[in-house]
């Protein structure tokens, strides 16, 4: 794994992130069950052109965003309070072929990482009710272990006023093979159209 100590959100980060398949849109790329996704083109061209650009388009951020992003460093130093542990902040992972990568929020000692959500009340109740990790983050989370090789990803929802979930998921071996032969095809195919296009 090489890790990109550039801020999230900043230049150098989206500079880094440009072109490249990464986890948090791993659902465009393959479904839950291993499938390829029907959003998968539309991910595959936006990623070309972007290598072609040089820059990935602005993305929309409603006040939910906007919100769920100002809460993360609280809900952070909640998980550390609760588990006793640092979680070391960094911008971007790559694989070691940097072909994808993941913008973990926290990565803990030598073999976990934590994903955080900070969904609206209605959805963190929600969360709380079902219990495990919502199925909306599936493929991010076990996108997160393939890029950084960990053996298992602590995903964590939010809310001030309201008990944290937090899950330990394990790693998912033959998910995470699908989602790598998925992966290595995408990318072929992702560097056939740059050359087209370029």
């Amino acid at each position: 794994m090489i890790i990109v100590d550039a801020k999230q959100g900043s230049p150098e980060w989206f500079k880094a992130r440009c072109g490249l398949p990464t986890a948090s849109r791993f659902n465009e790329l393959i479904t839950v069950e291993g499938k390829p996704s029907k959003q998968r083109m539309r991910y595959l061209y936006g990623l070309a052109g972007e290598k072609v650009a040089g820059t990935a388009p602005e993305t929309y951020q409603n006040a939910a965003m906007l919100r769920g992003t100002e809460l993360e460093a609280e809900a952070r130093q909640l998980f550390e309070l609760v588990h006793g542990v640092e979680v070391r902040q960094v911008g971007l992972c790559l694989e070691d072929l940097k072909a994808w990568g993941c913008s973990p929020d926290g990565l803990i000692g030598e073999d976990s990482g934590l994903e955080i959500k900070c969904p609206m009340i209605h959805t963190h109740v929600e969360y709380l009710l079902d219990g495990g990790l919502p199925a909306d983050y599936f493929q991010q989370v076990q996108g997160a272990m393939l890029v950084t090789g960990f053996s298992h990803w602590w995903f964590m929802s939010y809310y001030p006023g309201l008990k944290p979930l937090i899950v330990d998921v394990k790693r998912d071996g033959v998910f995470i093979n699908l989602l790598r032969n998925e992966l290595e095809k995408f990318v072929a195919e992702l560097d056939e159209i740059f050359g087209r296009i370029s």
